[in-house]
């Protein structure tokens, strides 16, 4: 992963929420937060908030004596969720995934949207995971499949290598799509001291106004720009239109619902049971 790969700020927040929000995201925040619809009572963390996708899911879905806390490691990320209606109810703290400043046994659920991906030691973030969870507690993580398993984010990935054909690797195949491997998830999950487990594959659909939103969240609402404007200094707007233009050819050109592809991770505090990948 390069250093950039991680950077989120500028106006990247903005445009990652408004164009990526209802595209990739919410489908699996909706998903996440009905797994968690029996939570009554307790502490949950969540890790890599971002813009608070997740956030805004879980504290419409959970009752008031759920403490929340969301963390994010780019704080303009987590300004830009902690300004949110409805979001009162939630504490908004920076902190690395991998170094959380919170004690030990502080949480009943640890819940990870689309970040484990960009930590860069994923063993580490998990010991720190279940660090701070309670025996029984539970871990929820969720990482995007392969690229090719998501249609639109592949598409805008063909359409910067036709532009820029040279270039080695997107960010997108790079990191988001780059942790996929169940053995290698299992592995480090076990190497954390997590012995009990489940892993699913869940096919889930998004929404798009068009290629040329999806193409401006992918490559503006992302460190793919930064990225873009290295290999092309001022070619962003033409970059995002040739990722728009392999989004339609391989979606629509209007208005149109995205299949997502992501492998949802249920982890537990507890070993209890057998190994189950």
């Amino acid at each position: 992963m390069a250093p950039s790969d991680a950077d989120f700020t500028g106006s990247i927040p903005q445009l990652y929420d408004h164009h990526m929000g209802a595209l990739l995201f919410a489908p699996y925040a909706a998903d996440l937060a009905h797994r968690l619809s029996n939570m009554a009572v307790g502490d949950l963390l969540e890790t890599a908030a971002g813009t608070g996708v997740v956030t805004a899911a879980l504290a419409a879905k959970l009752p008031a004596p759920v403490r929340i806390t969301a963390t994010d490691l780019n704080q303009a990320m987590l300004d830009h969720a902690a300004a949110k209606p409805g979001l009162g109810r939630v504490r908004f703290q920076k902190a690395d995934a991998q170094a959380l400043p919170f004690p030990d046994a502080a949480f009943d659920v640890v819940v990870c949207q689309f970040g484990v991906m960009f930590f860069p030691d994923r063993v580490l973030g998990f010991q720190e995971a279940r660090r701070v969870l309670r025996p029984g507690g539970r871990l929820i993580f969720s990482v995007w499949d392969r690229l090719g398993a998501t249609p639109v984010m592949e598409a805008a990935v063909i359409g910067l290598q036709r532009r820029y054909p040279a270039h080695p690797s997107w960010f997108l195949e790079r990191t988001p799509c780059g942790y996929h491997d169940p053995k290698a998830i299992g592995a480090d999950l076990r190497q954390a001291g997590f012995a009990d487990f489940r892993l699913e594959t869940v096919a889930l659909k998004g929404h798009s106004p068009g290629p040329l939103s999806s193409a401006t969240g992918l490559c503006q609402g992302s460190p793919m720009s930064a990225e873009i404007e290295a290999v092309e200094p001022g070619g962003l707007a033409a970059a995002t239109d040739a990722a728009a233009a392999a989004i339609a050819e391989r979606c629509d050109s209007g208005p149109f619902e995205a299949s997502l592809q992501a492998l949802v991770i249920e982890a537990s505090k507890q070993r209890i049971g057998q190994f189950r990948t």
